[in-house]
């Protein structure tokens, strides 16, 4: 074993005559590795991350699991109220995995200034509203206060702002249409405290967040009436199974939706990130085998001669055959090493700098977001050295048809 490695290592630093044909086929091999591994990091890295972005963005403004009346499904509004004194709320202790549960209120309005006019949705919080997750949205201002009497305080998004052409410490009128469109609109006078930007061009065209208080005056429910409640869940590879679960904990009377059944199309968008990575990952073990491939068949041909001495002084196939293949998972390692440096150098620059922007039209981001997954990236790894080995095999069987007799006259 000794002497095969340190022939193999001959093999490798030993450098390579002018009219050597293999020093650039060698050299073309390690570069096709180094991209191959570049692009198969960047894909998942870039696809994950905008998976996990947009999961998080949604979650942000409905949780994970709505829970509300039946006749509520397919409305942003709340049409019936739900009463607060449920089982599971405050705490939902009857599923495990269950981070907060929180009660809001919907009601849609429109917003009346100077110069201009927008529909909006209002969607009215309380005190159990977790704010952690549409903190890193707010873009001016601060966050309503909700903890004292009720308050005019409310966010609007960058889009709305722009478009009534408002600022933070602005006041302006909001009408809202009474149960039935029947009589003189309710008229609510909110003051703009801060100003988000998610993104989202589904939720910042349309919501509008303060005090549940005035959806439940507005409505003309009691004080311990909403209209659903948003549930969050700590792992979201579980949303399947925490939605079913969460579905047979509640009453009869109520209905629960993951946010995967609400945003179906966005969701099976998502998903087709999944098979342009499987693609782009089987593309390039393809193209990196079959460059490696090139390599080692040029590289046995031209050391031809140094087969054929091997075999004369006894050494088997196999022996041999594993010289090369040495050599080969050498010249792998040195391009995945390359590779991934620069790979994950790439990343970490657009992580933290955001030199690569996207359409939020198009992506609902404005930044290429990255998700750094480094058990995919050995994984990844892994694979592309077995995978290449492996079929690398094969052309390693061409030197059992060498003769040591043809091969020492071999110029």
């Amino acid at each position: 074993m000794n002497l095969e490695y340190f022939i193999a290592r001959r093999l490798v630093t030993a450098k390579n005559h002018k009219s050597s044909i293999s020093a650039p086929i060698i050299k073309i091999a390690i570069v096709a590795i180094a991209i191959g591994i570049i692009m198969m990091v960047v894909a998942i890295a870039t696809g994950v991350g905008l998976q996990d972005k947009i999961r998080e963005k949604i979650s942000a403004f409905n949780g994970h699991i709505i829970i509300s009346n039946y006749d509520d499904n397919q409305s942003e509004v709340s049409v019936e109220p739900i009463s607060i004194k449920q089982d599971f709320y405050p705490n939902f202790k009857q599923v495990p995995g269950i981070t907060h549960i929180q009660a809001v209120a919907s009601k849609a309005g429109i917003i009346r200034t100077e110069s201009a006019f927008e529909g909006v949705i209002f969607k009215g919080v309380g005190k159990d509203f977790d704010w952690n997750a549409l903190q890193e949205y707010i873009v001016k201002g601060r966050i309503p206060n909700l903890k004292d009497k009720l308050t005019n305080e409310v966010i609007l998004s960058e889009y709305l702002v722009n478009m009534l052409q408002l600022k933070v410490g602005d006041k302006f009128n909001t009408f809202f249409l009474k149960e039935g469109g029947n009589g003189i609109p309710n008229l609510r006078r909110f003051e703009l405290v801060g100003i988000y930007n998610s993104g989202f061009q589904e939720y910042d065209s349309a919501y509008m967040i303060g005090d549940i208080r005035h959806v439940q005056r507005i409505n003309k429910w009691k004080q311990d009436q909403v209209g659903a409640f948003e549930v969050f869940i700590d792992d979201f590879t579980q949303l399947q199974q925490k939605g079913k679960e969460v579905y047979k904990a509640i009453p009869s009377t109520l209905n629960s939706v993951t946010i995967e059944e609400k945003y179906v199309n966005i969701f099976d968008w998502l998903k087709l990130f999944d098979v342009n990575i499987i693609v782009i990952i089987v593309i390039m073990i393809i193209v990196s085998t079959i460059n490696m491939v090139v390599a080692l068949l040029v590289l046995i041909l031209e050391r031809t001669q140094m087969v054929g001495m091997l075999k004369a002084l006894g050494a088997n196939n196999w022996s041999i055959r594993k010289i090369f293949l040495y050599n080969a998972a050498y010249l792998i390692v040195k391009g995945l090493f390359w590779g991934n440096l620069i790979s994950i150098s790439l990343l970490l620059i657009q992580k933290y700098f955001g030199v690569v922007t996207l359409r939020p039209e198009n992506y609902y981001v404005s930044v290429a977001p990255v998700t750094i997954d480094i058990p995919a990236i050995l994984l990844i790894n892994a694979g592309t050295i077995v995978v290449c080995l492996s079929l690398l095999l094969i052309p390693s069987f061409i030197i059992t048809r060498i003769s040591p007799v043809k091969a020492l006259r071999y110029e």
